[in-house]
């Protein structure tokens, strides 16, 4: 059974990326269910496997953690729903590009109960919105702005990190990266897009769409 945990409050970085480092070990050797926490981070930026040095354009304006999972530069702040997503990979055909497809269509799903259409993108993983409101780019291109970062990582094929998804984050506040290293998009948020969406109403439609893309394992299932 998922075991579904928020985290009150602004939850600290590093305490929390060490719990999570301890649940996915307990995962792995079969002493835990699968866990997903949800939570909000005071502001701060992560630095993935492939973040450039040139994009972190004010180093001094929040704290920066460099972390193992995938990607680049992102931001996690208040307002900002942070799904962190512990699964057995292993148990679920061992494809992780199939597992961070899943990932995005889990959003996609989650827009979607607030009528927003999300899109997946190749070669830019994360979930876009279209923004005909805005002037087209430099191409002509109508523009599109990144609404949910996801970064993941596995450990002996338990997965850690997530997604985050923006609800009401402070958007000035990603002025400090580059964010996911492309700078021809920006980024927007549920509110931005004119939707008066709390973060309870987000929780819940996370928790019900869940289910369409990762399926309860059965108990014989194990994680290698």
């Amino acid at each position: 059974m998922m075991d579904w945990t928020h985290l009150p409050g602004h939850a600290d970085y590093a305490a929390t990326l060490a719990a999570m480092e301890e649940r996915v070990a307990r995962i792995a050797r079969g002493e835990a269910e699968e866990a997903i926490w949800l939570l909000e981070h005071p502001p701060l930026y992560t630095a993935g496997t492939s973040a450039r040095a040139e994009d972190l354009v004010a180093p001094d304006r929040f704290p920066v953690f460099d972390v193992g999972r995938g990607g680049q530069y992102t931001y996690h702040g208040p307002g900002q729903r942070v799904a962190y997503v512990m699964l057995n990979v292993g148990a679920r055909g061992r494809d992780v590009r199939q597992f961070v497809c899943s990932l995005e269509n889990w959003v996609i799903d989650t827009l979607a109960e607030f009528g927003v259409r999300g899109e997946r993108r190749q070669g830019r993983v994360g979930v876009w919105v279209a923004r005909p409101d805005k002037a087209p780019g430099p191409t002509g291109a109508v523009r599109e702005d990144k609404i949910a970062a996801i970064g993941v990582k596995l450990r002996r094929w338990v997965s850690f990190h997530g997604i985050s998804l923006n609800v009401e984050p402070d958007l000035s506040h990603f002025d400090g990266i580059v964010p996911c290293g492309i700078r021809e998009h920006g980024v927007t948020s549920l509110v931005d897009l004119g939707l008066p969406v709390t973060m309870e109403d987000v929780d819940t439609a996370l928790m019900a769409t869940f289910p369409r893309h990762f399926p309860e394992l059965n108990g014989t299932d194990t994680a290698v």
